[in-house]
């Protein structure tokens, strides 16, 4: 059976993550693992505080600090305990895993990513920065290090009936397209599938060959090829369109943009206010 493997920090995205992951479920028979890091900077270290104080001084505070460390991590791994419990109430009645992890998210993934089949986090977690629209630290880094597909739930959930695919005819665009034709977890759904460039081009035969092959998988596909910046072209049309749903590459062509989450889908990801499949 596929596994759904669904981060949760306990944010304001979490109901939306977790009916993020059970709609997908539903679609693709998947059951569910919530997995809950409780990273470093949720335990601080004290550091070296003791400076240049004498001897049983210094043994008194070195002392105190450590009690302060062991009570920090005790709130930490009680709060991830009510919010492993918070999220199995809120698949019930459906059987969840949940697994508790002192470290970062990312080296979890690690761990997971080969029994999972798709990863769903939140665009921003507890730390972002709401009022800047920033986006969550580990997005990125979960994106670089995972090679399965990772769905990035909006701040309000609402149930996927039409999608917006958007096609650069790179590697992880072409990985998009035969998850789509070979997977069921769109299936049914409107799509719309748009790429930005130049008519009477590569990238123009490469869409014609996309649209085919999403329409032979029984999609029925509105096909577009227009000009302009990526990012706003784009962002317009899935505001346009009502799309519930952003499907896209989380790179393009270029050594240094396979290093970071390339700018347009960052941009992407945080100006299009619904759920956004990446793909790597």
């Amino acid at each position: 059976m596929p596994t759904i493997l669904t981060c949760t920090d306990g944010s304001p995205y979490a109901p939306s993550i977790y009916r993020l992951a059970a709609w997908a479920a539903a679609r693709t028979g998947a059951e569910i693992h919530v997995l809950h890091a409780i990273e470093h900077h949720e335990t601080p270290a004290t550091g070296d505080l003791s400076g240049n104080l004498g001897f049983s001084a210094n043994d008194e505070l070195l002392e105190e600090l450590t009690r302060l460390d062991e009570t920090r991590y005790r709130v930490a791994r009680l709060r991830g305990k009510a919010i492993l419990g918070d999220a199995a109430k809120r698949f019930a009645p459906a059987a969840v895993t949940t697994t508790q992890r002192h470290g970062s998210l990312v080296d979890a993934m690690a761990d997971f990513e080969g029994e999972s089949d798709l990863i769903v986090l939140g665009k921003r977690g507890e730390h972002a920065d709401f009022s800047k629209g920033h986006l969550g630290s580990n997005l990125e880094r979960v994106v670089r290090s995972v090679k399965i597909p990772v769905l990035v739930a909006a701040r309000e959930f609402r149930p996927v009936e039409s999608f917006t695919v958007a096609f650069d005819g790179g590697q992880s665009a072409l990985k998009a397209i035969h998850y789509l034709a070979t997977q069921p977890l769109l299936k049914d759904a409107e799509c719309d599938l748009i790429a930005v460039g130049k008519a009477d081009s590569e990238l123009a035969r490469s869409l014609d060959v996309a649209a085919a092959t999403l329409r032979a998988a029984g999609y029925t596909v509105a096909s577009r090829l227009v000009p302009g910046d990526p990012e706003e072209v784009i962002s317009a049309r899935v505001r346009e369109s009502g799309s519930d749903l952003l499907v896209m590459g989380a790179y393009g062509h270029s050594r240094i943009r396979e290093l970071i989450l390339g700018s347009t889908t960052a941009g992407l990801i945080r100006t299009c206010h619904v759920p956004v499949l990446l793909f790597r």
